[in-house]
Formats: structure tokens, C-alpha cells, sequence
């Protein structure tokens, strides 16, 4: 049964929804963007049984506390909001950081930052930051693929997705609903957490927040350059890549033995960026597997 409750984290109040015995060891769950607690509700049903699952709202969204400036959702805040919110869930024990779209960009920069507090790294389509700098720069159609960023930190950004029913914000998902994914009461749901007041704002912080960004078409790459060895994870790393993803292209999954020398590459062809929505069991399972395997052993 998924259970629901508030951490004060800092100056933040978080939302949560939670499964599992209170002395389980925590995965920590984080959702991306434009999402919230409830991307992961089939992993809290699935994985509930042995584990303590705590999946936040994070800042910005839905029920979580909406910081109104930008400085606020650096990744260096956002990281200290993990450590404060985990430590009331696992004081004493290392947890393991299960991770999204935006939030598996900062679960790449917590387990490079503070790999002592989590014991192994489960990511979701998200690029790692080494990645990310090398597509956006040498790959045109990474740098391409990329632009709606610009569209996202823009000013009247709110307005223009929130128009006609959130149709812009809900386009991102609409393939996967077509395809029998999403029900109409999911696309409710999400459109409840985008009208909480302040909450697009909040979501669009995040990429207006961002330090690394793609060029703009005739444009130098602006992005920071980053040495390999301040990416260096070095923790027991799972990765579920949806092949068909269109947003983050295949070359984002490639070479990441570069920077995380213990990983495992789950490619899925036929899943795309939405894969916790279309093959839920599929992830489940290959998570609690993995977690469970000699590697991955929790």
C-alpha cells in the first residue's frame, strides 16, 4: 500500500509516496521532468515487498515546496536536498539512488559528489553529464535534438504550456498514451500537479537553472568543459536505455565505461524515453534482479 507524507529538508517541505517496511533498505526514487511522485507508483507497488521505496515530489513539482528563484535549483542545492530528505529515511545506512530523466541528472551529480552516502546507482534514460558534454558539442543531431531547452528556459514559458490544457507539456507523453500507456485518469493526474499554483515555474527552473546547455543552431557551444575525472562515478551502476528515445539520442549511452567503470547497459529497442510507462513490470523486475545479483547484491 503506497502511504503519503511531508519531510521538512532545509528551508523545503517535500511530498513524498512511500511503500515498504519502515527498516527496509531505501531506494530513493526521483522522477524527471514533466512528472512527479507518481511516475514510479508501479515501482512502489512492485518493489514494496522487500524494500523501503520513497519516491518525492522534487522541488518545483506538484505538492513539494516552489522556490521562485532560479539559483535555487543548481544542481549543488538540489543535491543537498537528497542528502537532507534521505537522512530521515536511512540515517544510519547507505541507500540506493533509482533515478529518471531530470532526476537521473542529479543522481549522475550526487554520485559523483557524494558516492559515500548511497551504495549503488540505478538510472533511467538520463545522460551522464560527460555524456551530455560530448553529444551536444560533436553530435549535430544530439545538439538538435536538444533545443526544446531553449524553448523551456525561455521567459512566458509558463503561459504558452499551460494553454489549451497543458497540450504543449502533455505532447511530451502523447505517444505513449496513444499507445495505450497512459490512461485519461493519469493524463488527470498529471494535469492536477502542473496546476498547482507555482508549479510550472518551478519545473521550468530546473532547465533555466542548467549550466550545460546545447548551442543554438550557427552558435559556439557554451557549455562548461568538465575533465573526466571530476565525473568519475565510481559506484555499482545499472542502466535501462529505451532505444527509441528522441530526446536523448543513442550516442548519449555510448562510451559511458569512460566515467562509470562498474555499469551495466540495459538497452530496450523498442522502449523509448517513457519506458516506466510502458514496460513498468519489465523495470521493476530488472531492478529488483539486478539488486539481487552478485554485482548489484542488496
Amino acid at each position: 500500500m503506497i502511504r503519503h507524507g511531508f519531510a521538512e529538508t532545509n528551508e523545503l517541505k517535500l511530498h513524498y509516496a512511500a511503500s515498504g517496511p519502515a527498516d527496509g533498505h531505501l531506494l530513493l526514487f526521483l522522477h524527471g521532468f514533466p512528472e512527479f511522485w507518481y511516475a514510479w507508483r508501479h515501482q512502489l507497488a512492485d518493489l514494496g515487498d522487500k524494500y523501503l521505496c520513497v519516491a518525492p515530489d522534487l522541488p518545483g513539482y506538484n505538492l513539494s515546496s516552489k522556490p521562485t528563484e532560479v539559483a535555487r535549483y543548481r544542481t549543488k542545492r538540489l543535491i543537498d536536498d537528497v542528502v537532507a530528505f534521505a537522512a530521515q529515511f536511512s540515517p544510519k545506512r547507505k541507500f540506493t539512488l533509482i533515478a529518471h530523466d531530470w532526476g537521473g541528472a542529479l543522481a549522475w551529480a550526487f554520485a559523483i559528489k557524494r558516492p559515500e552516502l548511497i551504495d549503488k546507482l540505478v538510472i533511467i534514460n538520463a545522460v551522464h553529464p560527460g555524456a551530455f558534454q560530448r553529444e551536444i558539442v560533436k553530435n549535430p543531431a544530439q545538439a538538435a535534438a536538444s533545443q526544446y531547452i531553449h524553448e523551456l528556459r525561455a521567459e512566458g514559458a509558463e503561459a504558452r504550456y499551460a494553454a489549451n490544457e497543458y497540450a504543449l507539456l502533455w505532447r511530451s507523453l502523447a505517444k505513449t498514451a496513444e499507445a495505450g500507456h497512459l490512461s485519461a485518469a493519469d493524463r488527470t493526474a498529471f494535469i492536477k500537479a502542473w496546476s498547482e499554483p507555482g508549479a510550472l515555474t518551478g519545473m521550468f527552473n530546473w532547465y533555466r537553472a542548467m549550466r550545460m546547455n546545447p548551442p543554438k543552431p550557427g552558435a559556439l557551444p557554451s557549455a562548461e568543459v568538465y575533465s573526466d575525472e571530476v565525473l568519475m562515478v565510481r559506484l555499482p551502476t545499472l542502466v535501462i536505455w529505451g532505444g527509441q528515445d528522441t530526446s536523448l539520442l543513442p550516442g548519449c549511452v555510448e562510451g559511458l565505461e569512460r566515467w562509470v567503470p562498474d555499469i551495466d547497459v540495459r538497452r530496450v529497442p523498442d522502449g523509448s524515453h517513457w519506458i516506466v510507462y510502458e514496460k513498468p513490470k519489465f523495470v521493476s523486475d530488472t531492478i529488483r534482479d539486478w539488486l539481487a545479483s552478485p554485482i548489484g547484491g542488496t
